[in-house]
């Protein structure tokens, strides 16, 4: 017998951003994970309905299904025909996913804040060319962040973008992810390439995140690609390990 709809309450919406640049499926999805991620929507439990849910919250049937929709990409809800979406697992922590530290944070509970270290555009070296298709020589935006926590610091983050997002200012990169901006461009980042590693902290590293100079840091590169195969962000990001694991789920296709 199948579980009746669970309904999310209105206050969970309430505080939907209508007229700013996040994407409003976007914020949508963010409040469904939120919701299974504290257990308002338990493991096994049915979603309501796209129709009903848009309804309800006066959006079109295809910003609830893209909301969804990505839900379903990232393991959290699966549809099930003759049952309907169903919620796949309870609370989730970490994992290796596509989303930003800024997102993984504040989904978390945790308030997430951003002092903005380096903002230039700089000349792509061989490497960074590589990494995002571009030319040697070619503009990118480079970046370099340090993201707190409850005002701890977690993680530098260091990110070099091609040219069409040069435009990105200083003033969006404190107050937003940098995949939240991405998406408010109309990017739609499909896969990714990662590697995780392990190193000793620089001396400047271990003053910015307060360790013990040449202590443990985990790290990760990632090359970020768009639905069209197009590189659009490469990042080598540092965390203090003792604040910050990463999990992976493995699931049998």
């Amino acid at each position: 017998m199948n579980q009746q709809e669970q309904i999310l309450p209105m206050s969970a919406f309430m505080d939907l951003d209508r007229s700013g640049p996040i994407p409003l499926y976007f914020q949508v999805a963010q409040k469904i994970e939120q919701a299974i991620m504290d257990g308002t929507l338990p493991a096994g439990s049915r979603l309501e309905n796209e129709v009903a849910l848009g309804e309800r919250l006066g959006l079109s049937r295809p910003t609830v299904r893209r909301a969804i929709q990505d839900l379903v990409d990232k393991g959290l809800l699966v549809r099930r025909r003759g049952i309907g979406t169903q919620v796949v697992h309870g609370q989730v922590t970490r994992g290796v996913e596509l989303t930003s530290l800024y997102e993984d944070l504040a989904r978390s509970g945790q308030k997430p804040s951003t002092t903005l270290i380096d903002y230039k555009i700089q000349k792509a070296d061989a490497k960074i060319a590589e990494k995002l298709g571009v030319a040697v020589g070619a503009n990118v935006l480079y970046v370099k962040r340090l993201r707190s926590a409850d005002n701890v610091a977690v993680s530098i983050l260091e990110n070099w973008l091609p040219t069409e997002f040069t435009e990105i200012t200083e003033a969006e990169l404190n107050e937003f992810g940098l995949y939240q901006l991405l998406r408010s461009r109309g990017v739609t980042i499909r896969v990714a390439k990662q590697r995780i590693g392990a190193r000793k902290a620089s001396a400047t590293e271990s003053n910015l995140l307060d360790i013990e100079k040449s202590a443990a840091l985990l790290t990760m590169d990632r090359t970020a690609y768009d639905n069209s195969g197009k590189a659009v962000e490469f990042g080598h990001h540092c965390y203090r390990p003792d604040l910050y694991s990463f999990e992976v789920t493995l699931v049998e296709k």
